[in-house]
């Protein structure tokens, strides 16, 4: 499947012009479109571009407003719950971050809660956003039902994602993974190129393990990573975001198979404040040096989550970002429409 190389500056200008037709306003459709252009600058393509057409689907369904944008339910000291309106999931998760980023610096910790939502995309984003700030950022979500309980035979949790991000000045730490051992956007990555997964990545309807991207994705039952532990975590994750947003559980935000009305969580500590800084700083290299100093088997190394991105996001700011051929034909076909 061949790609084909777009600069940063014109995959946003692209997105940008075909959210305006959407109904975007200028300055949403600009920081729309630059969190998905920066979702395929920093290597991550299950979540960027490729997902962009099913994004404007949504709009002309109607599950996602454009001109919406979250409103306050409550506020109490340094914790508050927003309803997301059914925004743009993109742009309302980057307004939470941007609030938690807010309350942990008066505060030293910041909680920001959504309901009613809608997918964020790429959940790293907003890691990067607290990092960017130099803050410490947790924020997880739920999804529609997409992976058994363990033992269960039907999709009745999310592989609600999780992402956590520790600044640091040579490279932030910045973890971003789903409950389920191969993130969906992934796996249809897999099935777009008619190649198995390089590990059992969910169920067939017998029960049995399977590689098969297309079989996983039909049946909506995906392997919990971790096993019983991946699911019990989804439920926990589910329980947390629900309780604490107000907004919809797992089994609430499945419509006939549609996603939105999801619910989410914005977590900052700001060091500065805390009085942490020097102290993270200190601690987070002795535990990354031991690490990166730890034996491994042949042929392999050891590297921490987010440590590769700055020199992909170099590396495509000079080259350009590798877009899929058929997705950029059908993204550009909207400017004709």
């Amino acid at each position: 499947m061949n790609d084909v190389l777009v600069s940063f500056d014109e995959l946003v200008s692209t997105l940008k012009q075909i959210l305006l037709k959407f109904g975007f306003e200028e300055s949403r459709a600009i920081r729309c479109a630059t969190l998905f252009a920066k979702t395929d600058l920093d290597g991550v393509r299950s979540h960027g571009v490729n997902r962009f057409p099913l994004f404007l689907e949504f709009i002309e369904k109607g599950y996602v407003k454009p001109s919406h944008s979250p409103t306050i339910l409550s506020k109490i000291g340094m914790f508050e719950r927003w309803d997301g309106n059914l925004g743009p999931g993109n742009l309302n998760a980057h307004f939470a971050m941007e609030r938690a980023i807010s309350l942990s610096k008066e505060f030293g910790i910041g909680c920001v809660t959504l309901a009613q939502t809608n997918h964020w995309m790429r959940g790293g984003n907003f890691g990067w956003q607290a990092v960017d700030a130099g803050c410490i950022g947790i924020c997880f979500t739920n999804t529609k039902p997409n992976m058994p309980t363990w033992g269960g035979s039907e999709p009745i949790l999310g592989n609600n994602p999780l992402v956590v991000g520790i600044p640091r000045k040579e490279s932030p730490v910045v973890l971003d993974m789903a409950m389920s051992q191969f993130a969906y956007g992934q796996m249809s990555l897999f099935a777009q190129r008619g190649q198995e997964l390089p590990y059992e990545g969910g169920f067939d309807q017998q029960g049995k393990l399977t590689k098969d991207p297309k079989v996983i994705l039909e049946n909506h039952l995906a392997l919990p990573m971790g096993l019983w532990k991946g699911a019990g975590l989804s439920l926990m994750l589910d329980l947390l975001v629900s309780i604490l947003s107000g907004g919809n559980s797992t089994h609430e935000v499945d419509h006939n198979g549609d996603e939105y009305g999801l619910s989410q969580v914005f977590i900052c500590f700001d060091p500065v404040k805390l009085d942490l800084m020097e102290w993270m700083e200190q601690k987070t290299d002795t535990i990354l040096d031991n690490l990166k100093n730890s034996a491994v088997f042949e042929g392999e190394a050891v590297r921490f989550p987010g440590e590769k991105v700055l020199q992909i996001r170099s590396k495509n700011l000079k080259s350009g970002i590798p877009v899929q051929e058929f997705t950029w034909e059908e993204i550009l076909k909207q400017l004709e429409v």
